[in-house]
């Protein structure tokens, strides 16, 4: 199939090339020249901008930073919508507002391009390996139809329902994700402060009830776990600064759906402060330095 994919950052350079590896025909765009040229090295075709690299697909796919990227990809100027043929399904894997994602897949639709949120979880090293989990909002036939494009790039495909749920499920995931991190953080600390071995309190924790993948999976105490960030320095994955832009994303649909979200306001201001640290770059599971003594 001629794909379209637009954003070739941490998340869409590894997924596009998952998409070559299958062998699928792409067009790619990224406003970072180095980035085309990563995937055209493998086989992509570089186009000059959104809309021209839209015109060459059968689908369009976009991994992109926030919603104003993805409305001024899909919307302003030399936009997808400008390029796509009538017909021509799209799917936005940025995590958005659902919100702004229902508008979207609106306006998209009204052109002839149905639309689906898919945005991912997995990090990185799901990209890489194609192993992500997809959350897809959006009708059953959309679905239906790029479910064997998105299995190329992830192992779990969900439909969620309706346009936006995708990005529904994402931000309570992800709010989730950030309140278990500082909880591990926290608990991990303390056990350390009172004299535990960290190794020896992680192994109780997760064969226990406490256990949660920031525990078992990604563990934030260094020493304790090999091949996480916490192993070395806190680089290399889901940075603090996208976690904290997630945490905003809930709070604000909390506050839209009239809902309380006592822990995760909780969580946006201590990634808040993480960040005013000047540690935003580094991976989200580096909170537990907020807690830690220096050495």
């Amino acid at each position: 199939m001629k794909i379209s994919f637009i954003g070739l950052g941490h998340m869409g350079a590894p997924m596009a090339r998952n998409l070559l590896k299958a062998g699928h025909a792409l067009t790619v765009f990224d406003i970072v020249k180095t980035n085309v040229d990563g995937l055209t090295a493998l086989g992509a075709v570089a186009a000059s901008s959104p809309q021209a690299c839209a015109a060459q697909g059968e689908i369009v796919i976009t991994m992109l930073p926030s919603s104003p990227h993805v409305k001024a990809v899909y919307l302003g100027a030399d936009s997808i919508l400008a390029g796509a043929a009538r017909g021509v399904t799209l799917i936005d894997c940025s995590t958005i507002d659902p919100h702004s994602a229902r508008e979207v897949a609106a306006m998209s639709l009204a052109q002839g391009n149905p639309m689906a949120d898919a945005p991912v979880s997995g990090g990185t090293g799901g990209a890489e390996a194609g192993t992500l989990t997809f959350m897809v909002g959006g009708t059953h036939e959309v679905f239906e139809r790029i479910a064997p494009i998105l299995k190329h790039m992830g192992k779990n495909i969900v439909h969620c329902g309706a346009s936006g749920t995708g990005q529904v499920a994402k931000i309570c995931n992800n709010m989730l994700l950030g309140i278990t991190m500082i909880g591990v953080a926290e608990a991990m600390n303390l056990g350390a402060s009172l004299g535990i071995d960290p190794k020896v309190l992680a192994g109780i924790i997760n064969t226990s009830s406490g256990r949660c993948w920031s525990s078992d999976t990604y563990n934030p105490f260094p020493g304790v776990m090999e091949n996480v960030p916490a192993a070395r320095g806190y680089t290399g994955g889901f940075g603090a600064d996208l976690m904290l832009k997630d945490l905003g994303l809930a709070a604000d649909a909390a506050r839209q759906a009239k809902q309380s979200v006592v822990m995760g306001a909780a969580a946006q201001q201590l990634y808040q402060m993480f960040s005013a640290q000047g540690f935003g770059g580094k991976d989200f599971s580096g909170i537990i330095n907020m807690y830690r003594k220096a050495p």
